[in-house]
């Protein structure tokens, strides 16, 4: 690893890479399970939802399916691999009530808040997001970091979803940044590196579990690894 010299901006995606995604949605589950009197073994629920979740999200970054379908799908059919009997009634009711619950959780990953105040005196911060412009600003407030980056981008305000580089392009209009001096993290290869990539900026994989990628790929498992490249 060397230092960029390069580099005034920094994006970020939003969850799985500084807002825990995982820990925050079990809790969230954990809570509408409570509300409606529901006897689920979460560990046998998340076994199953977390890659029904990414398999619906998928689909969703594809314009393969809305919001709506994605929510209610990937909701309805772990319950149908766990043999959880529920009427579409309800888990419309559940799907709803997960939104409003999600971002009331705060766990971010470890070393977020130490390598934010590392980054913010040296470089502009900035989010880069595919998740719903309804909850994805409730997350970082909630968290105590909004006040860390200078611009927000979803998906909704750009009209299209990583790695479509016109929501990069976006990002940096709204920024005010040049894409040679501007740097994309996230954990998803495809939709954050791969996308920045091809939409010239340059790219940092936030590699938790140690995926194997190409060595042409700049990448960190632990957040506070970055410091060792900005």
């Amino acid at each position: 690893m060397k230092v960029i010299n390069n580099i005034s901006d920094v994006f970020f995606d939003l969850d799985h890479t500084l807002w825990d995604f995982e820990k925050n949605s079990a809790l969230a589950f954990e809570t509408i399970f409570k509300l409606n009197k529901m006897p689920i073994d979460m560990v046998q629920f998340l076994h199953f939802y977390i890659p029904k979740n990414r398999e619906y999200w998928e689909k969703y970054r594809k314009d393969e399916i809305t919001q709506e379908k994605m929510r209610f799908g990937r909701l309805k059919d772990t319950l149908d691999l766990i043999q959880f009997d529920v009427e579409d009634d309800l888990i419309n009711q559940l799907s709803k009530e997960y939104i409003h619950y999600l971002p009331q959780y705060n766990h971010l990953y470890e070393g977020t808040i130490e390598l934010l105040d590392y980054l913010r005196p040296k470089y502009n911060l900035h989010i880069i997001t595919n998740g719903f412009a309804s909850i994805q600003g409730h997350k970082l407030d909630n968290s105590y970091i909004t006040h860390y980056f200078k611009t927000i981008t979803n998906s909704e305000m750009a009209g299209v979803k990583k790695p479509n580089r016109l929501i990069f392009e976006y990002a940096l209009n709204s920024a005010k940044a040049k894409k040679e001096n501007s740097i994309m993290i996230g954990d998803c290869i495809e939709s954050d590196v791969q996308g920045a990539l091809d939409a010239g900026l340059d790219a940092i994989f936030f590699n938790e579990n140690n995926i194997e990628v190409g060595s042409h790929i700049k990448q960190v498992s632990q957040l506070l690894d970055l410091k060792k490249y900005l």
